[in-house]
Formats: structure tokens, sequence, C-alpha cells
């Protein structure tokens, strides 16, 4: 009989997760996947493809305290035979899932991806550490800090849907489209993108997918520099549309930066979608991004914060159409051998197997 796991997420379903939803996803197809419990609710809206079917594993932990949430997890798997418990992410989740585990008598684990790691004090991340059966990392960035608290982890990468995010050939206009992609909020860059784009003098336009809160500020950005004709908001947008949009782009910028409180991106899941979509990718050189993207071969890299040097980075490949090519094959063949989903995920798999089995 396969063994059996539960797992702990924080809030249910959120767009912006796809990685955690692959791995899922990778697990029930497996049989392995016996319940999903979320600390929280999470973002209503369309969600992304192949929710739907999780939803029937999915139980929402009440509102209340850690020891709490254990206590409700251990009573709705009474029934049920499992060997382990899981947890999205290094916080809350990985917090209920240690204190579940030790009521229940099973070993327990966790996935660290980025923000995540910054929201516990470093004493208590590294005695949680230690006392999981593994530490997942999904990017060398997160991977490198859980290793200076002594900690052991696993490096797993996030994989990418070939089959979903395919290379196409732009279809050239005269103008140079770009796009980006990713939560409108401060770690994103966005507002070191729009002051890179003032005073460009090729044509071009700009759309944004995503959410957040920065959405105002970035709004009254463009409106500041006379951008309102070029860039575009699109709202949020989900694996069903993003595909379409890459292959309408002809450069993918990823401006991330290290943000006032310390978070930064690992390597957000654009990058591989867009190097997936055979686009040239413009990224700052922050977090785990330069893992996937070799500046000048995969991609340019360009410093986090720096709208001058972005500029000169999107200039260049607008005089370019061959360079734009070249990083778009170059990043395709990249993904095709370190990040496709089927392989990523059955490495995570056989991890979880070889701990919780």
């Amino acid at each position: 009989m396969k063994p059996q796991l539960a797992v702990i997420v924080s809030g249910f379903p959120r767009r912006s997760e796809t990685f955690m939803l692959g791995e899922l996803l990778a697990l029930e197809a497996c049989g392995v996947l016996a319940a999903v419990f979320a600390t929280k609710l999470g973002e209503i809206g369309p969600a992304q493809p192949g929710t739907e079917r999780l939803t029937k594993y999915v139980e929402f932990l009440p509102d209340a305290p850690v020891e709490e949430q254990a206590r409700a997890v251990r009573a709705m798997l009474s029934r049920k035979r499992i060997n382990g418990i899981h947890a999205y992410f290094a916080h809350r989740p990985a917090e209920v899932a240690q204190h579940a585990a030790r009521i229940s008598g099973v070993p327990f684990g966790f996935s660290v991806h980025a923000r995540d790691f910054r929201k516990v004090v470093p004493e208590v991340l590294a005695a949680r550490a230690s006392n999981a059966a593994c530490v997942v990392a999904c990017n060398t960035d997160v991977a490198r800090d859980i290793r200076k608290l002594g900690a052991s982890v696993e490096l797993l990468p996030h994989g990418v849907d070939l089959q979903r995010f395919t290379s196409t050939a732009p279809l050239a206009n005269g103008v140079l489209r770009l796009l980006a992609v990713g939560r409108l909020v401060e770690k994103k860059g966005f507002d070191f993108l729009i002051a890179a784009l003032v005073g460009v003098k090729i044509p071009f336009t700009l759309t944004i997918v995503g959410d957040g809160p920065e959405r105002e500020r970035l709004r009254q950005l463009i409106i500041l520099n006379n951008l309102e004709n070029r860039v575009v908001f699109f709202g949020s947008a989900t694996h069903a549309e993003l595909p379409r949009m890459y292959g309408e782009a002809d450069v993918v910028v990823v401006p991330s930066v290290q943000d006032r409180s310390g978070d930064r991106d690992g390597l957000p899941n654009v990058v591989l979608e867009a190097m997936a979509s055979g686009r040239a990718v413009v990224a700052s050189d922050v977090g785990g991004i330069a893992s996937a993207i070799t500046d000048g071969e995969t991609g340019l890299l360009v410093p986090p914060g720096d709208p001058v040097a972005l500029k000169a980075a999107i200039q260049r490949l607008s005089q370019s159409t061959a360079l734009r090519e070249q990083l778009g094959r170059n990043g395709r063949r990249r993904v095709e051998r370190d990040y496709e989903v089927g392989r990523c995920s059955e490495r995570f798999h056989r991890l979880l197997m070889s701990v919780y089995g």
C-alpha cells in the first residue's frame, strides 16, 4: 500500500502559487495525497487550471491558535492512515504541521520558498528545521539561507509545464511589446521598470499582468511620466490566459528587487514560464534568478533597482531580433533540460516517499 501524506498550506487557492499546485497535483496523480489543510481562506476569483482536482481533498482549519489548528488536523485525520505531514511554507503551515505531527505520532517536513523564510525568527526556524524529517528549498537563494542556520536542506526546483508554455515565433509589427507578470508589490520592482521606460524613443508597449496593493502608486507613476498610452494594466491572469500573453510579447521583463522589509523573490514563476515560451528575458540579478538565467546566454541580467541598466538592456534587445531569438531558444533549451515539470515533480515525489514512506 502506498504511503499517504497530509499537506498543510496557507491560503487555498492562490493564483500565484502555481509551483505548489503542480506538486500537489503530482502527489494526487501518484495516489499518495490523503488530505490538504488550509490555515486560512484563499483568493476569490478565477483559480488556476487543475485546482478543481484538489478541492475534494481540502479542509479549512478554524481561525484559531496553532495548537487548536493542529488538534483539528489530528481530529480530521483520525480515520485516515497517514505516514507523514508536509507543509508549504516555513511559517504558520510548518508550525501547524510540527504540532499536528507530534500529537499524531508521524514525521513532518516543509517546503520553503522565499518570503516565508523571513517570517520566522531564525532561532525558531533553525529548531523547526532540525526537528523536520526533510526541508525542501525550491531555489538556490533560500537554500543558502537555510544552510546558514545550520540545517540540512534538499534543493528541488519547481518545474514548468512545457506542454502549456510552448515556444512560438513572435509576430513582428514594428513595436517592441514588453510584458511584466507578478503581484503588484514592492519586491517586484515595477516602479523601476516604469522609470526605465521614461525617455525611451523606440515604439513600445508594456503590459503588466497582476494585481496588488501597489497598483494605484504605479498608476500615478505612469501618469506622471506620460506613459498612459504605452502601459496597460491587465489585472490577474491564470495559466489559461498566460501562454497567449507570453506568445504575444517580444521581451519579458522581471525587475525584482529586495524590498524595505528584506523580502525578495527566489526564482519567480514568470522567469521559467517566459523561458519556456521562447521569449527573451531581462531580469534583475537578485535572489535565485541567476540560477536559471545566465547573462548573455539564456537572458540578460541587470543590477536590481537600476533603471538606467534596465533601460540599456531593453534598448539592446529592441535593436536585435537575432539576439532576442537566440536568448529565447537558449532559454527554452535550459528549461527543457533542468525545469520540465514532470521530472521536477517526480524528484519531489521520490524525496517525500524516501522520507515518509
